[in-house]
């Protein structure tokens, strides 16, 4: 098994992008109670804080506040991973490196992970993931996206229900 180089820091806030194999897949949100399902189950034995998320069809971001005395959020992904598939019937194709490892094809193997440096890298991470589906073409308004934060953030009053709504949303704040 290969082991990757990634930092591990207790406590620590990390941003986070997990795509689906199939990038063309609506697959996320078809199955989002699955998938709500899978990230209670683990969070239930791996607690955390989840800051920020927003699932689209094929990828998800999230923003995840660890432990104090637990850096490992690559088990949590491994396990959140794995309980989605295990939910779902085998229907999707696998190359013979998936079937001779037993992995299903459902999901790209690694995913892209961000140590949050200050309140300023937070703040833009939060606004990504709250922007997305705007960027990517799903609605026009983002609190018009079913399966995102910011609906927490509005009900708590840290943001406004108009929040991202001007025509120049595709601006460098929001950039990748």
């Amino acid at each position: 098994m290969t082991n990757y180089r990634r930092l591990r820091s207790a406590g620590a806030c990390w941003f986070f992008t997990v795509n689906l194999a199939d990038r063309s897949s609506p697959l996320l949100v078809q199955e989002i109670t699955l998938l709500r399902a899978a990230f209670r189950k683990v969070l239930d034995a791996h607690p955390l804080v989840i800051d920020a998320m927003v699932v689209l069809p094929d990828h998800l971001h999230a923003l995840w506040t660890l432990p104090a005395d637990d850096g490992d959020y690559s088990t949590r992904w491994r396990q959140i991973k794995a309980a989605f598939s295990r939910a779902l019937p085998m229907r999707e194709a696998r190359n013979t490196s998936r079937i001779n490892k037993g992995e299903r094809g459902i999901w790209q193997r690694r995913f892209w992970e961000h140590q949050i440096r200050d309140e300023t890298d937070y703040a833009r991470h939060v606004d990504y993931i709250h922007i997305n589906p705007v960027k990517h073409g799903l609605v026009t308004r983002a609190i018009d996206w079913p399966h995102t934060s910011l609906h927490r953030f509005v009900a708590a009053g840290i943001v406004a229900r108009d929040w991202a709504s001007e025509p120049d949303v595709h601006g460098h704040a929001f950039g990748e």
